[in-house]
């Protein structure tokens, strides 16, 4: 019976995040709906071990168990000085700016919160004020779920493979330096440049749409460093079009889909190329735009990536703070008043 009610909500969990992704692959809600089922799926094996006379259940449980372990005792360990070594790689490689902190941050981060578990400042905290103590805590866990749900969703995405019938290709830029494609932004452009030859083999070519407009310090538009770019690779002329007004990547969207719009009305075909890294937080820019739009993401070097995801996760914290702020303020004050009422009553 238990097994019976298990199952079907596994698959139930199952179906409705296919749902969702297959209908939309750009929404943060699919790594929660994956995370459900995954859960629904680990308490379903363990049910099935159990009926299954015990015969493997002490295989099962002693590999559950050395895993957990291990993850508490050395995964967290290791993954904080994973933190500061990129700290170190990343700034010798990149400089010195703010950005380039983040996974330092995160390391010391890491370092307290296994300092805060092992010295559990609760029992220095009266019974009046446990409340707000434990407000803190589930403000806490809510950022980690939100964080886990984030990098599900992130990585479910990057098996986005939109096929090959588009009618455009827009490339994100992503800044110039001394007026010259730099490599982060060659690596998109030469991801659509290989999309674009990719198509032209099976079907009609696509228009490349490079999108990015000037910056104070430089002497012309992003677009059209990266259309030149692009041209003496071999893209002919009339295959491209620049989008030259964008400062950020909600605009790289917005304006691309009226050229797009006004070339082909609503009924037209489109991805985007960006790096990996920005691929999903790109995605959601293209669904508030309105744009049906999926991403292909180019490589990236890999000492660049900790410190790029943390950077997109405080991205897309930043893009939904309104709900953020909501569900943090109502745990704030319902911890709050709980230790108001203790003064009180107790």
């Amino acid at each position: 019976m238990v097994l019976g009610i298990i199952t079907t909500i596994t698959i139930t969990l199952l179906a409705i995040f296919l749902f969702f992704y297959l209908t939309d692959p750009r929404r943060i809600i699919n790594g929660f709906l994956f995370n459900l089922f995954f859960c629904s799926f680990g308490i379903l094996c363990i049910c099935l071990a159990l009926n299954l006379n015990g015969q493997y259940l002490p295989i099962i449980s002693g590999i559950i168990v050395i895993i957990v372990v291990f993850m508490l005792t050395f995964g967290l360990f290791a993954l904080m000085i994973g933190m500061f070594l990129n700290a170190r790689i990343l700034m010798r490689k990149e400089g010195r700016r703010f950005s380039n902190y983040l996974t330092l941050i995160f390391g010391i981060c890491l370092l307290l919160w296994m300092i805060i578990s092992i010295v559990d400042p609760s029992r220095f905290f009266s019974a009046e004020l446990q409340p707000l103590y434990q407000g803190m805590s589930l403000i806490v866990l809510y950022l980690f779920v939100n964080l886990s749900n984030f990098l599900t969703a992130y990585f479910l995405y990057q098996f986005n493979r939109p096929r090959y019938n588009q009618d455009f290709i827009i490339v994100l830029g992503s800044g110039l330096i001394n007026d010259k494609v730099p490599p982060l932004l060659a690596s998109r452009i030469n991801k659509a440049i290989d999309f674009y030859w990719k198509q032209a083999a099976v079907a009609s070519p696509p228009t490349i749409i490079f999108s990015g407009g000037q910056g104070q310090d430089e002497n012309l538009p992003e677009a059209e460093a990266m259309q030149m770019y692009a041209v003496e690779k071999g893209i002919p002329v009339g295959h491209t079009m620049k989008e030259d007004r964008s400062v950020n990547t909600y605009q790289n969207m917005l304006f691309s889909k009226k050229i797009m719009e006004s070339l082909k009305g609503k009924n037209y075909k489109s991805i985007f190329t960006t790096n990996n890294f920005h691929l999903f937080r790109a995605g959601l820019y293209a669904r508030q735009a309105g744009l049906t739009s999926q991403g292909i993401g180019s490589k990236t070097a890999f000492y660049y990536w900790p410190n790029a995801m943390i950077r997109e996760y405080i991205a897309v914290l930043i893009m939904n703070r309104m709900r953020h702020a909501i569900v943090i303020g109502v745990i704030s004050c319902l911890s709050i008043l709980a230790t108001v009422l203790n003064y009180l009553f107790l």
